[in-house]
C-alpha cells in the first residue's frame, strides 16, 4: 500500500495550501488550547473549505468531551478523529460509535513496556499513531519534536494500520520507515520554522523525502 503522509498542526491558509498542493494525504488540525497550533472553530471552518476533497481532514483532540467533539465535527467536517490524550479503550469505542467516524488513537512510546497497551486498542480504533512519550513537565502530549527508539516497532504485526510520529523530518524519514515499516507518517514540528509556524519549503521537502524513501519490501 502507498505510504500515507500527514501534515499536522496546520493553522494558516498558506501552509495548508502548500501541503495540499504537494500531495499530503491527510491534513491535521489541533483543537487543544495549550498547543501553539491550536485552531478555533471559526478558523477550522475556514480552513476546511480550502481542503474540500483534496486530502482527508483529521481533527486532533486531547481528552475532549462529546460536546466539544460535536462542535469540532460541525465546524471541520473531519474524515478522521484523532484522540491524542488518555482516552481509554472504552472511551475510544464510545467516540467511534457515537459519531460514526473512523478513529485514530495516539499511543505514547518510550520503552518496550509501552507496547503492552496496543492490544487493548486494536479492536476499538481504526488506526494507531505511535508518538514519543512526552516529558512529565510537558503541557501537551505531542508536537514536541522528540523521536523515540524506532527499533521498538521493528517487526510489529498489527491487525489495523499504524502511523509514526515524533521528531520526524526530511532527513530522518527514510531511516524511520526502514526500521518501522509504518504505513503512514505524521509530522508537526519537523516542518516548522518556529512552534506553530509552518515552513513551506520544509513541508515540500518532507513530503518529497517521504515519497522517495527506499524501504525494502
Amino acid at each position: 500500500m502507498a505510504l500515507i503522509v500527514k501534515i499536522c498542526g496546520l493553522s494558516a491558509p498558506d501552509a495548508l495550501d502548500v501541503a495540499l498542493e504537494t500531495g499530503a494525504d491527510m491534513v491535521g488540525f489541533i483543537f487543544f488550547p495549550p498547543s501553539p497550533r491550536n485552531v478555533s472553530l471559526e478558523t477550522a471552518r475556514a480552513l476546511a473549505s480550502r481542503v474540500q476533497s483534496r486530502a482527508r481532514k483529521v481533527a486532533v483532540t486531547v481528552d475532549a468531551d462529546d460536546t466539544l467533539l460535536a462542535s469540532i465535527i460541525e465546524a471541520l467536517k473531519p474524515d478522521i478523529l484523532q484522540l491524542h490524550g488518555h482516552e481509554t479503550p472504552p472511551r475510544v469505542a464510545a467516540v467511534r460509535e457515537s459519531f460514526g467516524l473512523p478513529v485514530m488513537k495516539a499511543l505514547p512510546i518510550e520503552t518496550k513496556s509501552d507496547l503492552a497497551a496496543i492490544a487493548s486498542y486494536t479492536s476499538v480504533a481504526d488506526r494507531l499513531l505511535f508518538d514519543a512519550r512526552p516529558p512529565r513537565e510537558a503541557t501537551r502530549p505531542g508536537g514536541l519534536g522528540q523521536p523515540f527508539d524506532w527499533h521498538l516497532l521493528e517487526n510489529l504485526d498489527l491487525s489495523i494500520p499504524f502511523m509514526l510520529s515524533g521528531g520526524l523530518h526530511a532527513d530522518n524519514i527514510e531511516e524511520a520507515l526502514r526500521i518501522t515499516r509504518a504505513g503512514g507518517v505524521d509530522v508537526v514540528s519537523g516542518v516548522e520554522s518556529a512552534p506553530g509556524v509552518k515552513d513551506p519549503d520544509k513541508i515540500r521537502a518532507f513530503i518529497r523525502a517521504a515519497r522517495s524513501a527506499k524501504v525494502p519490501a
